[in-house]
């Protein structure tokens, strides 16, 4: 996909466009513990993950829902060394406040899924701007529309 930018667009996010940002490692190894917490906050009852038997017969073991993609990836409020408050979609916030843009609402979610996410995997992400448009005005007023893919990988 290639990047597209407006043309008033910072020289700082014009350089963005098409780089991998934010390259990161989940901070520990899948667990059940967190798909069971998260089925049971959901009321999921699939027997795909609760049941060995069943996740055995349909996904040769167990997997996490493929909608907690993005959970391994949200940072703990607090952890030793951290500096900074950890923001997922960091890319996102950078936007917001080089281009001054106090809010911001998303208005489309695409994901395509590859292989599902295994307890035990480690899981690499990135962010990659693609593109963001030129100042537009809606009904919520005036703001711009950007494209961001974030990238999910395991171990293999």
């Amino acid at each position: 996909m290639p990047a597209a930018s407006a043309d008033d667009l910072p020289s700082e996010v014009t350089a963005w466009l098409g780089q991998e940002r934010y390259v990161e490692k989940s901070e520990f190894p899948i667990e059940l513990g967190y798909v069971y917490t998260t089925c049971s906050s959901v009321e999921n009852g699939n027997p795909l993950y609760w049941d060995e038997k069943v996740a055995q017969e349909l996904t040769n073991g167990s997997i996490a829902p493929p909608t907690m993609l993005s959970v391994w990836f949200r940072p703990h409020h607090w952890a030793p060394g951290r500096t900074e408050q950890a923001q997922p979609l960091q890319v996102h916030f950078d936007l917001k406040a080089t281009l001054d843009l106090p809010e911001a609402v998303m208005t489309d979610n695409t994901i395509v899924f590859g292989e599902p996410v295994r307890p035990g995997d480690v899981l690499t992400t990135c962010q990659v701007l693609h593109s963001v448009s030129a100042k537009k005005r809606t009904k919520l007023g005036e703001g711009r529309f950007w494209e961001i893919e974030v990238r999910y990988t395991n171990q293999k």
